[in-house]
This record gives C-alpha cells, structure tokens and sequence, in this order.
C-alpha cells in the first residue's frame, strides 16, 4: 500500500487565506493525510476550524509546544507540519518540531527578523528533519523548463534580468476596516517584519529570478514608498540589482498598482536569447533566439524534457495554475522525506533554509538601502 505522510498544520483556520490553499495542495497528489492541528492561537477559533474541515477533535491542539510535544509521543504521529502563520510565528513553531524531528515545510518569507533567520538556519543544520519553504512560483513546470534551457546555455551568457510584480488590493487603507485580516497582518510591522510589499512579493520575484539562473544577489540601491497614508510598511518598491557573473537588473514591486490582480512576470536576457515568462498565463513562456523567429514554449508541449513533463498533471491545452505548483512543492518534498530515487536532484531545486536566509537579507539590504538615500547595499553587511 502507498505510504501517505501523516501532517499536521500550525495556523491557517478560519479566515485565512493560505491554510486552505497548503491543505488542499499538500493532498493534491495523494501523498499526505492531514491529522492534526493548532489552526489558531485562539482555543475556541481552534476547535471551530477544526470542527469545520472535519479534523478529529483529539488531535486540534491549544498551542503548537503542545501539539509537538503530543504528537512526538503517539506512533502515529505526524511526520511533517506546515506553518502558515503569520512571519513571526514561523521560527519558533519550526524550531520546536525540529527538534522533534518532525519535518517542516514553512511559509515565505522564512522568519520576520534576521535574528530568528540566524537561529532556524542553525537548528536546520543541527536536525535530522528536512526544512522547506514554499516559494511556490519554482513549482510551475513551465518555470522548470525555462531554468533546464537556461542551464544548457540556450541564452548564452546572461546579461540582465528584470521582475515586475504588481497587485492593487492595497491601494486603500484595507488593514483599517477591521474586515481584512490578510491586510491587517501583512501591513504590521511586529507580524510582518521590517518590509511590506517587499517581503510579501518582492520576496517570490527574486527567488524565483535565482531559481531560474542559478546566480544569486549581491548587492540592492531601493527605493521603497508608502503611498498610503498611515500605512507603516512599504507598499511599493523600485529595486536595481547586481547579481553574480556581473549580472544586472530591477524590480519592479507593488501593491498600490490600481487595477492590477497579480501581475508577476520575469524577463531574463542573456547575449544570444531571452526567455519571458507571466504568472497571470502560467503555460506559456516565450523563447527569443537572436535571428529567429519567438517561440511559443507550451507546458507539457514538444519542446519539453523528461524532468520537467514529470511536473505536469494533465495534457496540454488543459491549464494548470498556483494550486498545482503550489502541489508540486508538497509533491517534491514528501518525495525527499520518503527517500525516492530522484531525492538528490530535487534537494537541488527545492527551496531550503539557505534560500530563506539569503532572502532575508535581500528584504533587509533593500530595508536598509532605502533608509540610506538608495545607496548600493551588499548583502554581505546584513547579518
């Protein structure tokens, strides 16, 4: 019989937006059975959330230190959990599993503060437990097939990319009407961190330009704005960025852009080719080789290889989206975590604590760059 990985969950009750979407992902492949859960630090919210999908009363916990403690007693207790609560509350929860051994897959952005980045990083390191982040744009099979073509040099040497990602729902003071929980959080700075739009979605942008070239960031000029009167964190950011091998370019990041739903779109130029890529028409990529004609890359079409037809689900023609990339992140951990032969290739494109740590300095280079009048900020001063 197929093994399921038995899962637990810290947060995502009632209200909550991404819970709902880590629960139905994490079972889109049939490899997870979710058991257990602290869904809320409020009790009664706790029990009411689990009471509404249906998870046994005995197994909804008052707090995560007791749902880890509980769960490491019991032989069928769960070997992975998500945290998908808000930014500060996912080191503590993480480190407490850890050291239970119990797996972790955490949601993006990895921690609120450096402080709590440097701490997991070191627990992560020191556990026999695997970490995981859900930077779930990597998991699009068209995302994979750009990174293989980038890889075998389809674009030569790489020379500039650029980022846009644009929302409009806080283009008004949603986090005051006491109806939008994911704006109230997400705009508070002792729950969300030092950054707003930056470390919602300025984080997904520059993992996934990381993801798909394999360079990493070294240095940022910011310039970040709060255009909302009375909001305390950034809802807008222009970024210029320099990247190893001498590679240059910009984001572009808000969430004042009115009339915008989820405008993420990625360019990346190299001396021979360019590859484009929106996440608003996930199956297609465009492929520009210098003194060609476009080509139109399609999921699970022709041009496709072995690895990345293994990330479709169904046939061409028939779309795919976030849920499924989403899935695909769950997919490729619980195989790692159950030691499938592939394990060693997909550690390599999974995102980890090491990515986390480094887009915590990202956050915090563009932080502190802004303050400073958009000066250049290398990376390698923010610890």
């Amino acid at each position: 019989m197929k093994k399921k990985l038995r899962l637990g969950m810290i947060g995502g009750g009632k209200g909550a937006f991404i819970g709902a979407v880590h629960r139905l992902c994490a079972r889109m492949d049939d490899k997870y059975e979710f058991v257990a859960g602290c869904l809320s630090s409020t009790p009664d919210k706790a029990i009411a959330s689990a009471n509404e999908i249906g998870l046994d009363l005995s197994r909804s916990y008052p707090d995560y230190k007791t749902m880890a403690i509980e769960e490491a007693k019991r032989d069928d207790g769960i070997e992975v959990v998500s945290i998908v609560t808000p930014n500060h509350m996912h080191a503590d929860p993480a480190i407490e599993f850890l050291n239970k051994g119990i797996h972790v897959i955490c949601d993006k952005p990895m921690t609120s503060t450096m402080e709590d980045a440097n701490k997991l990083t070191k627990i992560v390191s020191e556990s026999k437990a695997h970490f995981f982040l859900t930077h779930n744009y990597s998991g699009y099979p068209v995302i994979r097939e750009m990174k293989h073509l980038i890889k075998n040099g389809e674009l030569g040497k790489l020379r500039i990319v650029k980022g846009s990602y644009l929302q409009g729902w806080l283009g008004s003071k949603e986090e005051s009407t006491g109806e939008n929980k994911q704006a109230e959080w997400r705009t508070d700075p002792k729950r969300s961190g030092t950054a707003g739009a930056v470390g919602d979605i300025g984080s997904h942008t520059m993992h996934l330009i990381e993801f798909l070239t394999g360079e990493k960031l070294k240095s940022v000029a910011a310039d970040l704005n709060t255009f909302v009167e009375g909001r305390k964190l950034d809802d807008d950011a222009s970024i210029l960025i320099r990247m190893t091998n001498n590679i240059k370019g910009n984001l572009s990041i808000s969430q004042v852009a009115t009339g915008e739903e989820n405008n993420f779109k990625i360019s990346i130029y190299g001396e021979r080719g360019a590859l484009h890529w929106h996440q608003e028409n996930p199956n297609y990529a465009t492929l520009c080789k210098l003194g060609f004609a476009n080509q139109i890359i399609t999921r699970g079409g022709s041009m496709f290889k072995e690895g990345s037809l293994a990330n479709t689900r169904i046939p061409p023609g028939h779309p795919e989206g976030y849920l499924e990339a989403f899935a695909q992140i769950y997919s490729d951990a619980a195989d790692v975590i159950l030691n499938k032969q592939n394990k060693s290739d997909l550690l390599d494109i999974l995102p980890n604590v090491e990515d986390g740590l480094h887009i915590m300095k990202f956050i915090n280079a563009c932080v502190d760059s802004s303050a400073n009048n958009s000066n250049w900020t290398d990376l390698s001063t923010i610890k």
